[in-house]
């Protein structure tokens, strides 16, 4: 009997894990989403970095994140972080134009944030 409330247990513990880690969006650098933003496009994506530049007003607007391997604008309705904020931007990744080579207009959509 003990043996398979172990057993069940353990079955609860890995969906329960599953759900949790599927459930998260992955993480990666501003450098990564510049070099492949195609691979990113529309998808949720976490972000790590200091704001740089912020600017907004009513609780709407945009700032701007360096992770060191890039900066990104982030584009926000939960209010505008101050500058030199350490934060974890999370939302859907919104690509904007190539022309040579070089990526143009980049952005994060924020759904949610972390300190």
């Amino acid at each position: 009997m003990k043996n398979r409330t172990n057993r069940l247990l353990g079955l609860v513990l890995l969906i329960g894990s599953t759900l949790v880690l599927t459930a998260c969006p992955r993480e990666t650098t501003i450098g990564r989403l510049s070099a492949d933003p195609a691979r990113f496009r529309d998808r949720d994506v976490a972000l790590r970095g200091v704001v740089v530049n912020s600017f907004g007003a009513l609780g709407m607007g945009a700032y701007e994140i360096d992770d060191e391997t890039g900066r990104i604008w982030v584009l926000t309705e939960l209010g505008v972080p101050p500058k030199g904020s350490r934060i974890r931007p999370v939302g859907r990744f919104i690509n904007g134009v190539t022309w040579g080579g070089r990526n143009f207009g980049n952005a994060l959509r924020e759904t949610d944030r972390r300190r």
